[in-house]
């Protein structure tokens, strides 16, 4: 039961990851690949912060606006330096394990003795670091959602979500597609740096290769929502679903460690569950295809009869 409770506990902070892939990928239609740079730069960032003394919260808002700033220079590379988007997604990753090597000033940063966000709320509610994980994770990812809810719904939001549909119509109709671009690329990596300074001081050290794997993981996390939330239309439950995806993801990585499997079999299970994933994806909507044409050609056959009558 604790395995259970530790993975759904990481779910949540991995789901701030997965929301901002899902921005990128999904929304803006945008091949992001500096995911895993703006990840380590969260955890880099916070921790840095941290170990000189920096207020825990105002770590986490710096490192948001730093991944922000990240996410700007991959849409100013894409928009107007006319880069491929997985390119310029790529250069910025590539930038950022230097940048993120100069801040911690080593490859691994440890925050040991150093009051973290966990740490102190731990102490000041007389909570264990999971029941205050599982907690302070569903406020927060609750809180973001809403927002994201709220932003998608406004001019702005709508026009980035109409750039990831039809980029030329948006441009007929007189929005800056570029604009929204750089504007949706800030927002999704400054939620994927967020999320990487949440697990920093969850687990109390910042790493150069925390963010490696992290697409992928963002990925499987949609992938798995989706297939369980494939008939949602409404908004704010496709989001719902993204989060309950990287909760399951994590709670099956944390079955696999608790099974005392090896560590190196982790990526394996991964794979098997986005494999599963898109294969009750693929054929719910197959069924869902052919109940429709079912229901049409039954129709059709119906008014035919009549028609003869």
């Amino acid at each position: 039961m604790d395995f259970l409770l530790k993975g759904i506990s990481q779910g949540l902070i991995w789901a701030l990851l997965a929301l901002g892939v899902y921005l990128s990928f999904r929304i803006l239609d945008f091949a992001d690949m500096s995911c895993e740079g703006s990840f380590a730069l969260g955890g880099a960032i916070t921790a840095k912060l941290l170990t000189v003394g920096l207020n825990p919260v105002l770590g986490l808002l710096i490192s948001f606006c730093a991944g922000c700033l990240a996410g700007v220079v991959t849409g100013i590379l894409h928009t107007k330096l006319k880069v491929p988007a997985i390119l310029a997604g790529i250069l910025t990753m590539t930038a950022l394990f230097s940048i993120n090597l100069h801040i911690m000033g080593a490859a691994n940063l440890q925050l040991n003795s150093i009051k973290t966000l966990y740490s102190s709320l731990t102490g000041l509610f007389k909570l264990n670091k999971t029941n205050l994980s599982l907690i302070l994770g569903g406020v927060v990812c609750l809180f973001i959602m809403l927002l994201l809810y709220w932003f998608f719904g406004t001019e702005l939001g709508a026009g980035i979500r109409a750039t990831g549909i039809n980029e030329k119509m948006c441009r007929a109709q007189g929005i800056d597609t570029d604009l929204t671009k750089i504007i949706g690329l800030a927002l999704s990596n400054g939620m994927i740096a967020l999320s990487g300074a949440f697990l920093c001081q969850y687990q109390g050290y910042s790493n150069i290769t925390m963010g490696v794997g992290a697409i992928v993981i963002g990925l499987a996390s949609i992938i798995i929502g989706e297939a369980i939330f494939s008939r949602v239309k409404n908004f704010f439950l496709t989001l719902t679903g993204i989060v309950v995806g990287a909760i399951l993801y994590r709670v099956v990585v944390a079955f696999v460690l608790y099974l005392n499997m090896p560590t190196e079999d982790v990526k394996l299970m991964t794979a098997v569950v986005v494999v599963v994933a898109l294969c009750i994806s693929h054929f719910g909507t197959g069924f869902k295809k052919k109940n429709k044409q079912e229901k049409e050609l039954a129709k059709k056959k119906g008014k035919g009869d009549v028609q003869h009558v």
